[in-house]
């Protein structure tokens, strides 16, 4: 996502910004607003193709986003370096395109819970992008790594039994480490002074891609826009204005003002969101091994980002 600062904070640095409430307001949302869109996804791609509704729906909110900016801060906020729109396409498409496309595509074979607790892995594979990069986790985050991925293994069960389909949990997870990837580099590429900027144009670079990969698929034969439910069309426009431009926009700033790995906890918050609105609305079943698997996922998560932040 975009941030106003060409490198993310160190551990050095972090303690000196200080957590406002603006910041708690923003992760709130992201918490709350996030956890949902799962749910909304799942409703969406009951009727409607996985990646041209993807693509839609970020397009428009990018759009939006990008009108809002102009107004509120004028047109030449828009404006941007040849190397910030380069590094804003790049996140765009593994934001949008890979992280979240993905989990697009996966949720048409798996619920939208176990999909929102196998991406709850994020700050493990963050944690494993920074170790690629020299900076040497501690021992315990270490530990919450490890603890982690044995909760991935038991997620990944269903799969492996054929209570649910084994190509979409590869999906999320997948997804997980592109989104992960893509949260690292906003971290360290020259992004846009606005971080809305940034937003926009990440999200209409990933909508446009998503819609190129919905033509590739060939997910416009056939095509037939009355056939798509109400419920669909509701969703979609629930996850344009608010997944997107609310819930985006919020996780864009929140990693320029805060710590990532204050940012990561939405994590471990998400996923328990959106396991119980699956439930709820959707009566999807909770099985053991996602109960477990997802716990276990989810303590390690909660480990990992404890230890970050006490750095």
């Amino acid at each position: 996502m975009s941030t106003s600062t060409p490198t993310e904070s160190t551990a050095a640095d972090a303690p000196r910004r200080r957590t406002t409430g603006a910041v708690w307001t923003a992760l709130a949302l992201v918490y709350v607003v996030w956890g949902s869109t799962y749910l909304g996804i799942r409703i969406v791609v009951q009727t409607m193709p996985p990646f041209l509704s993807a693509g839609a729906r970020f397009i428009t909110a990018g759009l939006v986003l990008a009108a809002i900016v102009a107004w509120r801060f004028g047109p030449a906020a828009l404006r941007v370096t040849r190397a910030q729109l380069r590094s804003t396409v790049l996140v765009g498409l593994l934001l949008i395109l890979g992280g979240n496309g993905l989990v697009v595509l996966a949720e048409t074979a798996v619920p939208s819970g176990l999909a929102a607790l196998l991406v709850a892995a994020v700050p493990m594979w963050v944690v494993v992008l920074r170790a690629g990069t020299g900076d040497r986790p501690q021992p315990r985050t270490l530990a919450g790594v490890l603890v982690g991925l044995a909760g991935l293994a038991v997620l990944t069960s269903p799969g492996l039994s054929g209570e649910v389909r084994l190509w979409g949990v590869l999906l999320v997870l997948a997804a997980s480490v592109l989104w992960s990837l893509g949260s690292f580099s906003a971290s360290k590429l020259p992004m846009p002074g606005n971080p809305f900027t940034g937003a926009a144009y990440q999200m209409v670079a990933g909508g446009v891609a998503g819609v190129v990969v919905g033509l590739l698929r060939g997910e416009q034969r056939g095509l037939d826009l009355g056939a798509f439910s109400t419920a669909s069309w509701v969703a979609l426009g629930y996850l344009v204005l608010i997944g997107s431009v609310v819930g985006f926009t919020a996780y864009a700033w929140l990693l320029q003002a805060a710590p990532l790995s204050l940012v990561a906890t939405y994590a471990y918050v998400n996923p328990v969101v959106a396991v119980a609105l699956g439930a709820l609305i959707l009566d999807e079943a909770l099985t053991l091994p996602i109960a477990l698997g997802g716990a276990i996922v989810v303590a390690a998560v909660g480990v990992i980002v404890s230890t970050e932040r006490r750095r």
